[in-house]
């Protein structure tokens, strides 16, 4: 009977050992699996949209390197619908970047700012220049996001 309780302790032992071991392996692969989904959540295609009585207007953002590109297009009552691409950078919650859109048959390049709450984008808005045919803010550092354009996340299409 002696002899049994120390066989018995090692043969424990060693189970409990051995369930560790799947324990640890399972958990790495669930490890594994959430640095992959978390390294490439930042380059999928995000999409947001503006609804506002019958205004509209549209965002898809891929964001890969701290730089963002994507399509944008406003359909604003009683305006000229217009429609086309941003190239820009991320700089803390702040997407900077140029809008080149098609308006009236002519195409344009105007720079947009967006600052990133939760599952929003915030348009914000300031004074702007003419440089080089394109319209740029002024001083980055006094846009107004003031809500009056709120894009909410939406599932691409």
């Amino acid at each position: 009977m002696k002899n049994i309780i120390p066989v018995l302790s090692v043969a424990a032992l060693f189970m409990a050992a051995c369930q560790g071991g799947t324990a640890k392996k399972t958990q790495a692969k669930i490890d594994s699996t959430i640095v992959t989904n978390a390294e490439t959540a930042p380059d999928s295609v995000q999409c947001y949209q503006y609804i506002k009585n019958r205004d509209t207007a549209t965002l898809s953002l891929k964001n890969e390197d701290n730089k963002v590109t994507g399509t944008l297009g406003y359909n604003l009552y009683e305006k000229d619908k217009n429609a086309g691409t941003i190239a820009g950078i991320v700089k803390g919650d702040t997407i900077i970047s140029n809008y080149t859109f098609q308006s009236e048959g002519q195409t344009s390049v105007r720079e947009v700012a967006f600052l990133k709450k939760g599952d929003q984008l915030i348009e914000g808005f300031g004074d702007v220049q003419e440089v080089k045919g394109e319209t740029k803010y002024k001083d980055l550092s006094k846009l107004k996001f003031d809500g009056s354009l709120v894009f909410g996340k939406i599932e691409c299409k």
